[in-house]
C-alpha cells in the first residue's frame, strides 16, 4: 500500500456494485478498506491518486460521483473542541494550496457528534485564509480540502498518515480523513457530489433538480430562442426549466400539465404518447429532453427514432431507468441502441438520479 493511494469514493447506495466495477476497470488492485456509510467507501487504488484521477478527468465514470483523497488522519474526541482542533492542526500537515487558486473546505459528518459541516468548514477556511493566501470560493472552487468525520471500524491507517504519527488502538475510531486536490480531480465541485439547489416558488416538482444537475454538470449551453421537445412531459418541470432558460416548449404527454403552465405562449401542449406524436408530422427541434418512466431499452428505440428530428446543432438529454439486478447488460443494449443516431457525450449518475443514469446526446449525421 503507498499512502497516496487511499482515497473516498462517494455513488448512490444503490449502485456500490457498479462504482467498484469502475474502480478496478481503471485500477486493477484495488480493494476496499472500509464502508464509512451508506454510498461512501474507503478505498485502496494501489496506485496514486492523481493517476486515477487523470484517468477520469479523460473519461469520467458513470456511477462513481465524487472522490476525494486521503492524505492525513486526525483522531477526534467527538466533542464541541474537534473543529478548533482541525483548524489548529490540519494546514501544518495536509500539502499546501496554491495561493492564486480559489479553494474551499467541504466537509462531510459521518458520525454522531455534537457539530455540524460548517463548524469545521468555517474554522478550518478561517485558518487557511491569508492574505497571500489562495481566495475562499464555496461555490465554484478550483481547489479544495476534503474532510470526511467517521468512524473507523477496521482500518489501521499506517502511522505516516496519523497526526502524530501514531496509530490509535483497536476497535471503533472517530477520525477526520482529510486532503487537498483539485476540484476537477474530485469528480464534482460539491462535497460527496452532493449538488443542492434550493427549492423556488413556482416549482412543479423535484425531477427539475435533475435537469437542472445535468445542465451543469454536461456543461450544456441553451440556444438563444431555442425550440425544444419534452417527451413524457407531465406534470411539467422539466418543461418549466426550458422555459425559464428561453426555449419554446413542445410538452407531449397525454396527462395533464400543471395549471401554472396554463397561459404561457411559449408552451405547446400535445395531449398523446411519444409514439403517437412523432406520426403526427412533427417538427425539428434544437433539444429533445425525455424522463419518461420506461424500461431503458424501450425508451432508448423512442430515442433513435426521434434523432431525425433534431437539428445538426442539436443536442438530447434522457433519463434511464435501470433494473435493480443485472444492470450491465441492460446498459449495454440501450447503448447500442443509442449509439446507432447518437454519440454519447455524457453519462453520469447525477446527485438527483436515483435508480437511473443521466445522459447527454449528440445527433449523428448519417451519410456525411
Amino acid at each position: 500500500m503507498t499512502t497516496d493511494s487511499i482515497f473516498i469514493l462517494s455513488c448512490d447506495d444503490g449502485s456500490v456494485e457498479q462504482a467498484l466495477a469502475e474502480v478496478r476497470a481503471a485500477a486493477p488492485d484495488a480493494f476496499v478498506l472500509e464502508m464509512l456509510a451508506d454510498g461512501v467507501l474507503l478505498v485502496d487504488a494501489r496506485l496514486p491518486f492523481a493517476t486515477l484521477a487523470a484517468q477520469w478527468r479523460r473519461t469520467p465514470p458513470i456511477f462513481v460521483r465524487h472522490v476525494a483523497p486521503v492524505q492525513v488522519v486526525a483522531p477526534l474526541g467527538g466533542h464541541t473542541g474537534d473543529p478548533a482542533y482541525l483548524a489548529r492542526t490540519l494546514p501544518g500537515v495536509l500539502p499546501a494550496l496554491e495561493p492564486g487558486l480559489s479553494f474551499s473546505v467541504q466537509t462531510r459528518v459521518l458520525a454522531d457528534v455534537p457539530y455540524k459541516p460548517f463548524d469545521i468548514n468555517t474554522a478550518l477556511a478561517s485558518a487557511l485564509t491569508t492574505e497571500s493566501g489562495p481566495p475562499l470560493d464555496v461555490r465554484a472552487p478550483v481547489q479544495v480540502v476534503s474532510v470526511a468525520c467517521a468512524v473507523l471500524k477496521h482500518w489501521q491507517a499506517e502511522p505516516q498518515l496519523m497526526i502524530g504519527g501514531t496509530t490509535p488502538g483497536k476497535g471503533k475510531r472517530l477520525a477526520a480523513l482529510a486532503g487537498v486536490s483539485l476540484a476537477a480531480d474530485n469528480l464534482s465541485n460539491w462535497a460527496g457530489g452532493m449538488r443542492r439547489f434550493a427549492r423556488e416558488e413556482g416549482q412543479i416538482s423535484r425531477a427539475e433538480f435533475k435537469l437542472l444537475e445535468a445542465i451543469e454538470v454536461f456543461g450544456i449551453e441553451m440556444p438563444a430562442h431555442g425550440v425544444a421537445l419534452d417527451l413524457g412531459a407531465a406534470p411539467g418541470g422539466w418543461t418549466r426549466v426550458l422555459r425559464r432558460a428561453g426555449q419554446y416548449v413542445t410538452a407531449v404527454d397525454p396527462g395533464d400539465l400543471d395549471a401554472r403552465l396554463n397561459g404561457d405562449p411559449g408552451v405547446r401542449h400535445r395531449r398523446m404518447t411519444a409514439e403517437q406524436y412523432l406520426h403526427s408530422d412533427p417538427d425539428s427541434f434544437d433539444i429533445i429532453v425525455n424522463d419518461m418512466r420506461m424500461d431503458a431499452r424501450d425508451s432508448a428505440r423512442v430515442m433513435a427514432a426521434y434523432a431525425k428530428l433534431l437539428y445538426p446543432h442539436g443536442w438530447a438529454l434522457m433519463t434511464v431507468k435501470l433494473p435493480e439486478q443485472d444492470r450491465q447488460p441492460v446498459l449495454d443494449q440501450t447503448f447500442a441502441i443509442l449509439r446507432a443516431q447518437y454519440t454519447i457525450a455524457g453519462a453520469r449518475q447525477l446527485f438527483h438520479n436515483r435508480s437511473e443514469i443521466t445522459l447527454f446526446l449528440k445527433p449523428k449525421r448519417h451519410g456525411n
